[in-house]
C-alpha cells in the first residue's frame, strides 16, 4: 500500500477516465443490457475511492480495487432484485478465491474493453447525437449537466439521447465477449467520424463564453491513441486523423488573446504553437501515408500541415491548400469546403477569384443563415472594395454568430470596415 494525497498521487483527470475503463470492464462480465447498472456501480466505486483514498492509504493497484468494489455493487443490486437465477446463467464467473482480481484489471484487456465499447457506441442503428452522448457519457466519463454544456444542449435533451441508446443496448444486447473487436472492424470508419466530431465539438464550441473546450478535445485524442495502438485501429486514416487532431491542438494558446478573444491565423503570435505536438502531427501524417485509400482526415491534416509549416500567414503555399480544398470537396462534397477553398483563392489570386468561388455556387438554405458564409462574403468584399456589401454581410453574421468570441472578432471587422 502506498499513502499520499489524492491531489499529488493522481494523475490528471484519473476518476473521469477511470469510468470509462471500469463501465467497460463491468460491461464484458454483465452484459450491454445492464448498461445502466454497471454505469452507477462505476460511479458508486469511484465515490467510494474519493472518501477512502482521500483520509487513508491508496492501495498498490487502484484499478483493481476499483473494479472489486464497482463488481461487488452490481452482485449486490442483482442479488437485492433476486434475480440469481435469471443472471447466473449470462454473467461470466467470478475469479477463484484464490486469484487476484488484478487479473481481471490487466491493461492490455482493458484497452480491448475500451475499443469494444467505442466500436459498440457506433452502432449504426443509433442517430450520430446519441453515439456522440454516449461516448461523452460512458467512455469520458462525463456527467448529464456537463455534456449538454458542453454541447450546447439541454440537459433533457441529452438524457433523452442517453436513454434511447441504452434502450437499444437493452432490447438488442450486443454482449462485450463477442463478437469479436476484427468482427467489429467495418465499423471503423464510424468510429473515426465519432472522434472527428467529439474533437470538433471542443475545437469549435457553440458555447457563448466559451470558444475552445480543450477537455473534450484531450478526451478524442486520448480514445484515438488507444485505437491507434490496437491493430484494429493501427490504419493510414486513423493516423491521419491523429495527425490532424495534433496539428489543430498545437494552435490552442495561440487561438485566444488575453481577454478570450479570438485570433484569426493570420493574428495568431506563432512563437506560441506547440512545436513538439507539430512534430507528433508531422510524424503521424507520415505514417498515415501507405496505402492506396485518400480520407477526408489525409487532406483536412494535409492543409493543417501546410499552414503549421509555413514560416507567416502570407507565406503559406495558399495554390497548394487551394488544391487540396477542391480534392476534399470532391471527396466529400460540402459547401463549407468550397468557402474554405475561396479563402484560400482569394489568398492566392485576390479577393476577386474569391469571390468569383463563391458567386458560383448555388449555397443551400442552411449555409445562407451560417455566419461564417456572410463572414467570409463581408471580408472579400471588403478587400475588393464593396464597402456597402461587406458592412451588409458582416452585419448579418454578428446577428448569428455562436460565440462571444467570434462576436468581438466581428465586431472588430464591421469597425474596421467603418473606418475605411
Amino acid at each position: 500500500m502506498t499513502t499520499g494525497t489524492l491531489s499529488l498521487e493522481l494523475p490528471p483527470h484519473y476518476f473521469r477516465h477511470e469510468f470509462g475503463r471500469l463501465v467497460s470492464v463491468l460491461l464484458r462480465r454483465y452484459g450491454m443490457r445492464r448498461i445502466e447498472l454497471c454505469e452507477d456501480a462505476a460511479q458508486a466505486a469511484l465515490m467510494r475511492a474519493v472518501q477512502s483514498w482521500s483520509v487513508g492509504s491508496m492501495p498498490d493497484n487502484r484499478g483493481a480495487w476499483l473494479y472489486r468494489v464497482a463488481s461487488n455493487h452490481v452482485l449486490d443490486v442483482l442479488r437485492r432484485e433476486k434475480r440469481d437465477e435469471a443472471f447466473e446463467p449470462d454473467v461470466a464467473p467470478e475469479p477463484d478465491a484464490s486469484e487476484s482480481t488484478d487479473s481481471v484489471y490487466l491493461e492490455s484487456e482493458v484497452s480491448d474493453d475500451l475499443l469494444r465499447l467505442l466500436f459498440v457506441s457506433a452502432d449504426p442503428a443509433l442517430a450520430p447525437e446519441s453515439q456522440l452522448v454516449l461516448t461523452l457519457k460512458v467512455l469520458c466519463g462525463f456527467n448529464t449537466e456537463e455534456i449538454a454544456l458542453r454541447l450546447f444542449q439541454s440537459e433533457e435533451a441529452v438524457h433523452k439521447r442517453l436513454q434511447r441508446a441504452r434502450s437499444r443496448f437493452r432490447l438488442r444486447p450486443l454482449e462485450l465477449e463477442t463478437p469479436s473487436l476484427q468482427e467489429l472492424a467495418d465499423r471503423l470508419p464510424r468510429v473515426l467520424h465519432l472522434l472527428y466530431l467529439v474533437f470538433n465539438e471542443g475545437y469549435s464550441s457553440a458555447q457563448p463564453d466559451r470558444l475552445i473546450r480543450c477537455e473534450l478535445c484531450e478526451e478524442a485524442v486520448r480514445l484515438a491513441s488507444i485505437l491507434v495502438a490496437h491493430p484494429v485501429g493501427a490504419m493510414p486514416q486513423t493516423y491521419a486523423l491523429l495527425a490532424l487532431m495534433y496539428l489543430h491542438a498545437a494552435r490552442f494558446e495561440a487561438r485566444i488573446d488575453g481577454a478570450g478573444g479570438l485570433l484569426l491565423l493570420e493574428e495568431q503570435d506563432r512563437s506560441l504553437w506547440d512545436a513538439e505536438l507539430i512534430q507528433l502531427g508531422l510524424s503521424y501524417l507520415q505514417r498515415a501515408a501507405p496505402g492506396e485509400r485518400m480520407s477526408r482526415y489525409h487532406l483536412e491534416a494535409a492543409i493543417a500541415a501546410e499552414h503549421c509549416l509555413a514560416t507567416s500567414y502570407a507565406d503559406a503555399r495558399w495554390d497548394e491548400i487551394a488544391r487540396l480544398y477542391a480534392e476534399l470537396a470532391q471527396l466529400n462534397p460540402s459547401p463549407l469546403h468550397v468557402l474554405n477553398r475561396a479563402i484560400a483563392l482569394a489568398e492566392w489570386k485576390g479577393p476577386e477569384a474569391g469571390l468569383r468561388e463563391l458567386e458560383a455556387l448555388k449555397p443551400p438554405s442552411w449555409l445562407l443563415g451560417y455566419y461564417l458564409w456572410d463572414a467570409t462574403l463581408g471580408e472579400l468584399y471588403r478587400r475588393s472594395g464593396d464597402r456597402e456589401r461587406a458592412v451588409t454581410h458582416l452585419e448579418r453574421a454578428l446577428g448569428s454568430a455562436p460565440t462571444n468570441a467570434e462576436k468581438e472578432l466581428l465586431e472588430r471587422r464591421l469597425s474596421a470596415c467603418n473606418q475605411e
